[in-house]
């Protein structure tokens, strides 16, 4: 059981900063046209002399946030489809407007299509290949907790041949205290990047990533669990954030299109989350991250801490044959660790439990070298054992 001073795990190093050094949410001001050449020629002075005032390292930042759609709103994927224009309202109908339908799915049942209602999403990085990655708050009805949802799809989501498609989830946690920022959506880590080159190589499928806080404050770790007493971050993780995943984008029905990945804190919740719940997920990255609950609040809730440990999950797993589910651990040569892994996986990766262990040469705990890791091979791994996204024949 490790101490918690000031929360943080011994073995736990900041990935990267708590602000989210890419995210501006604040409305950004829009250039105007400028139609005659005087008056840019006095907008351009204008600027000129507001960057003396900023300063240069000012003026970068201002017009870098100016320009950069940040905090603009997003939509992901194709709407419903528009009314006809005899049904809309004022059109000399006598009938009420028709309610616009979305897109069908074809051919594969296992396909479900937004339920909404829609989030809210606002930009908070764009990536060099026109992806975006936004956020949103959810109020989450199962858990009763509120907190932010960050979301990137890969550029395969838009196109013309996937509009009938669903596409696979990778749930992204995060390490340290996982609030009120999941750094997986800071782009410096290069998450999505990673499954973008991926998916041009071959070796990763395009996936909807969902990048949810992890905890409801900076005091504690909640093991990702229904704690007695505390905020139920274990509905919010394992309920709300899949339900609000499915509300909004196209996504498989079956567990064959839902993972995690994780670091540290984050790599023990997705990992816990599989072996609790094989019918609605059935894989993990897991990086660096712990085998047993930890958290200091399980005190007086010895049977309710066993719940949510892994070690007596897997059991319960193989004794009652399956389903099947698929753990790859992810460990830096230069961190510790790689000892509770294999036993771990010597005591239970067996039966329908799949287990592999991935060295990162020269690794240290740290997203950046996580990464590495899944590019390394990770991403196929866990490619092999989801549903990819099927293009329509054209």
């Amino acid at each position: 059981m490790h101490q918690y001073p000031q929360q943080l795990r011994p073995d736990d190093q900041p990935l990267v900063s708590e602000s989210l050094a890419s995210e501006s949410l604040a409305p950004q001001p829009q250039p105007q046209p400028q139609p005659q050449r005087s008056r840019r020629t006095l907008w351009i002075s204008a600027v000129v002399a507001f960057a003396v005032l900023l300063g240069g390292g000012g003026f970068a930042a201002w017009k870098l946030e100016w320009f950069s759609g940040n905090g603009d709103s997003v939509s992901f994927g194709k709407g419903p489809a528009p009314a006809p224009a005899s049904a809309a309202p004022g059109a000399g109908s006598s009938s009420p407007a028709a309610v616009p339908t979305p897109v069908k799915p074809t051919g594969d049942p296992d396909v479900l299509l937004p339920s909404g209602p829609r989030s809210d999403f606002k930009q908070t990085a764009k990536l060099d290949d026109g992806t975006i990655i936004a956020k949103t708050r959810l109020a989450g009805a199962k858990s009763g907790f509120e907190g932010d949802v960050w979301v990137w799809t890969p550029k395969e989501y838009n196109e013309a041949k996937y509009e009938k498609s669903a596409f696979p989830v990778l749930i992204a946690l995060p390490g340290g205290n996982g609030f009120p920022s999941n750094y997986w959506a800071d782009r410096s880590l290069g998450l999505q990047k990673a499954i973008s080159e991926g998916v041009q190589a071959g070796t990763s499928l395009p996936f909807i990533v969902i990048m949810p806080v992890l905890n409801p404050d900076n005091k504690y770790y909640y093991d990702g669990a229904d704690i007695p007493g505390q905020p139920k971050m274990g509905t919010w993780i394992a309920e709300d954030v899949p339900d609000f995943t499915r509300a909004n984008f196209r996504t498989y029905k079956s567990r064959d299109g839902w993972a995690f990945m994780g670091s540290s804190s984050g790599a023990f919740v997705g990992m816990k989350t599989v072996l609790q719940y094989p019918d609605r997920f059935k894989a993990v990255i897991a990086s660096g991250g712990e085998i047993v609950p930890d958290s200091p609040l399980w005190k007086g809730h010895q049977a309710e801490m066993d719940a949510n440990n892994p070690e007596k999950l897997a059991k319960k797993l193989i004794d009652g044959n399956g389903p099947e589910v698929y753990i790859n651990f992810q460990i830096g040569t230069k961190e510790s660790g790689k000892e509770r892994m294999t036993t771990f996986q010597q005591q239970f990766g067996k039966g329908p439990i799949t287990m592999t262990i991935r060295d990162i040469h020269n690794g240290e705990h740290n997203g950046w070298h996580y990464v590495r890791g899944m590019k390394e091979g990770s991403l196929e791994w866990i490619s092999k054992v989801l549903k990819a996204p099927r293009p329509e024949a054209g």
